[in-house]
């Protein structure tokens, strides 16, 4: 028997009438069509050559038929390989040459500027998937038989590659199994409570962790259904309430509903849940929302890596500014950072969870994985926490500089590198700082040559072209030097400090 996520939820979805999806505009589509599409979609990979273990890389805007594709690569036995859609070409670039895809999706409008690249680098070929779910790969799967042979996947078997960005170099591909994605899908379901009578209000992105396997792959495994919007829009949601019983969302959702007049006692009197991840939800922002609606946001921990860590229990209390328990057949421990060595209760050091949710690695880096884990099979997070008396896990701060702004995460190097090959600039220092709707914004630091004409304005003009919007800084600061400490080091935690309410002012 197949242990691939498709089978996983072909068997636990035997009513092929449920519903499973509706779109704001009416588009509906039930378990058995998904299924039936996803076989087409499965045809057409063949069709295009697509073999066993070959990587599917998909930048395309959310539609159903990224839900679809999803599961025709693991109908196939093909690596789904999904690329935020604000990336860049320069950036594609890297993530084509590293991934070497045998297909390469995406919107119509960047082929002609895909193709060329694609082409020099061995993909077989280059297909379009627009908003909305048209072009040549549904063209293609259109034509085909709506029943496939599907591959007998092992749970060891690559599911899927996120790409998460390291604090230094370049962009680390993470291996995620099926049994990976089952594992923890499964384990959401019973933990949150979802059943087949759920709706889910579905506004994140579908090329990232949370949208695409934490609310869709937890919602396939319960056999409920999704208000499939194609982004957040706090107007939309307000209309899409009152027939959805759950949601997911970043803490920037949460902000702009406690904006909307619509957002009610009565008006969320019928949802069972709200959860909230990706970035760390306010304390005041919980508060705000409980006092406001009766609800308390679940929040949770995750990353690429893992999927789901922790989470605030369902029932019981959720903790404002914790992250909750450690879910069922996850090991988390609290280490000292620079000797392994294991910290108690309220001590704070670095983060190691194992468990079947833990990925298998980084793709074709052995040694950054070797560096990642543990002898006993722990992986070393990279984030800062404690757990407290009452078991609660904190993530009190991040190692290396990371920055996750509106749920998505940028390293500073990055960033920095882009800045200092800039004519006039001397060298540059990327941070984050708190941000009211981002959770964190993307801050620099600059430092010119003597006479150099150049600004703040120049330098957000400069990045543009070079760098997804979300990694562009929100601000600039010319500064005549960095702040260094003894050994010459940039003392990044005097500029957070510095420039700390600086987006409280905006």
């Amino acid at each position: 028997m197949s242990a691939s996520l498709f089978a996983f939820v072909r068997d636990r979805n035997p009513d092929l009438s449920r519903p499973f999806l509706e779109t704001p505009d009416g588009r509906k589509m039930s378990y058995g069509e998904l299924f039936m599409a996803s076989a087409r979609f499965a045809n057409a990979l063949r069709a295009l050559g697509v073999d066993v273990g070959d990587r599917v890389a998909v930048q395309a805007e959310k539609s159903p038929e990224v839900i679809i594709l999803l599961l025709a690569c693991a109908r196939a036995g093909a690596i789904f390989l999904p690329l935020n859609t604000a990336y860049t070409t320069a950036e594609l670039e890297y993530f084509i040459g590293d991934a070497e895809p045998a297909l390469f999706v995406c919107d119509a409008s960047i082929r002609e500027a895909i193709a060329p690249i694609a082409a020099a680098r061995g993909v077989k070929a280059v297909e379009t998937l627009n908003a909305g779910g048209a072009g040549t790969l549904t063209d293609l799967a259109a034509k085909q038989d709506d029943t496939f042979d599907d591959v007998g996947c092992a749970p060891g078997d690559l599911a899927a590659i996120l790409y998460t960005s390291g604090t230094t170099g370049r962009s680390k591909g993470a291996m995620l199994t099926h049994e990976n994605l089952v594992s923890n899908a499964l384990t959401l379901v019973d933990y949150w409570r979802f059943t087949k009578d759920d709706v889910l209000l579905h506004a994140l992105p579908t090329f990232h962790t949370h949208g695409l396997f934490v609310a869709t792959n937890t919602l396939l495994m319960a056999g409920g259904s999704l208000l499939f919007t194609a982004k957040f829009d706090a107007d939309e949601i307000m209309r899409l309430m009152p027939r959805a019983t759950s949601m997911m969302g970043v803490p920037t959702f949460y902000v702009r509903l406690l904006q909307h007049p619509g957002l009610t006692r009565e008006a969320t009197r019928h949802m069972r849940l709200f959860v909230s991840g990706s970035a760390p939800l306010l304390a005041e922002t919980h508060r705000a929302f409980s006092e406001k609606t009766g609800h308390a946001i679940l929040e949770r921990y995750g990353m690429t890596e893992t999927n789901m860590n922790t989470s605030n229990p369902y029932d019981g209390a959720r903790v404002p500014g914790t992250v909750g328990f450690p879910l069922p057949d996850v090991d988390l421990r609290v280490v000292d950072p620079e000797t392994g060595a294991p910290l108690g209760v309220d001590e704070i050091g670095m983060i190691e969870v194992r468990g079947p949710n833990v990925f298998k690695g980084y793709w074709r880096n052995p040694g950054k994985t070797a560096a990642e884990f543990r002898a006993d099979g722990f992986f070393i997070t990279g984030d800062l926490g404690k757990v407290d008396p009452d078991g609660y896990v904190h993530i009190v701060g991040r190692g290396k500089d990371l920055i996750i702004t509106g749920g998505y995460n940028v390293y500073p190097k990055e960033v920095e590198t882009e800045i200092d090959g800039m004519d006039g600039v001397v060298e540059s220092a990327v941070f984050g700082l708190p941000h009211p709707d981002f959770g964190e914004g993307v801050t620099a630091a600059v430092v010119l040559q003597k006479g150099a004409a150049i600004d703040e304005k120049a330098i957000a003009s400069a990045l543009e072209h070079r760098l997804a919007r979300f990694k562009q800084p929100k601000r600039v600061m010319v500064l005549p030097e960095l702040p260094r400490n003894t050994m010459g080091k940039v003392q990044k935690n005097v500029l957070r400090d510095t420039y700390k309410d600086i987006y409280a002012k905006d």
